[in-house]
């Protein structure tokens, strides 16, 4: 995490709004050092929580896409219109899909407020997920760094809630 995402996440932080909803809140964040430097400067206690894991992209971390598919472009076009094709030997959407979802379905009717830190595959699996989207809805979701999401769930329902 760079100072800049540093001092927005600081400023996040300090917001009084922010602050009373956290004070109030399970907090709980994905294992990766990305999720880890981000409760940290968000001056969160979060549980790491294995279901909130990055996504999985085996052979292609750490590369950009227009790397591989300058490699690999057969294999690129079979992910992006196969959930669930792996050809980087990870991880395949349909399964990320399963991951986030069966997480949320296990936080439904708990008891006050959870914060998840997590990385933003996961944020959109968790949006088409709440929205029973068809599971390519996936690529037509952008999540920015530090945004907020915000989730409701009650009897296995959920709701997306923008503000």
């Amino acid at each position: 995490m760079d100072e800049h995402a540093k001092d927005d996440a600081r400023r996040l932080a300090a917001s009084d709004r922010f602050l009373e909803r956290a004070r109030r809140a399970v907090v709980v964040r994905g294992p990766s050092p990305a999720c880890v430097g981000t409760a940290a400067a968000l001056t969160l206690e979060a549980a790491s929580e294995d279901a909130l894991a990055d996504w999985n992209l085996g052979a292609w971390r750490g590369r950009t896409l227009d790397e591989v598919h300058r490699e690999r472009p057969g294999d690129v076009l079979a992910w992006l219109t196969d959930p669930t094709a792996i050809p980087h030997g990870g991880e395949s959407l349909e399964q990320l899909h399963d991951r986030v979802s069966a997480w949320l379905d296990s936080i439904v009717g708990h008891p006050g407020r959870v914060i998840a830190v997590t990385p933003p595959a996961l944020i959109r699996a968790a949006v088409v997920h709440v929205l029973s989207a068809p599971i390519h809805s996936f690529w037509r979701v952008d999540v920015d760094p530090l945004s907020i999401t915000r989730l409701s769930g009650r009897e296995r329902r959920w709701t997306l809630n923008l503000r």
